[in-house]
């Protein structure tokens, strides 16, 4: 999948628990909500996108769920 379009997503996700929840809860919640319902090869590319870009246009969120011990 295209990065833009996983970007897009991930910050889509992180924007509905951010505003429900704490930050550290909101990272939690992105991390199991990507493990549940995004594909392992969808995940795989966003990290792939992080560590080439330095996460480039994620939001702090998204970058604290994918190193939350949840994620994988």
């Amino acid at each position: 999948m295209r990065p833009a379009r996983l970007v897009k997503m991930a910050n889509e996700v992180a924007h509905f628990y951010e505003v429900q929840l704490e930050p550290a809860a909101a990272a939690e919640a992105v991390a199991s909500h990507l493990r549940r319902f995004w594909s392992p090869s969808m995940r795989r590319d966003l990290v792939s996108y992080v560590l080439a870009s330095d996460g480039a246009g994620l939001n702090a969120i998204v970058l604290e769920a994918i190193i939350a011990p949840s994620f994988d």
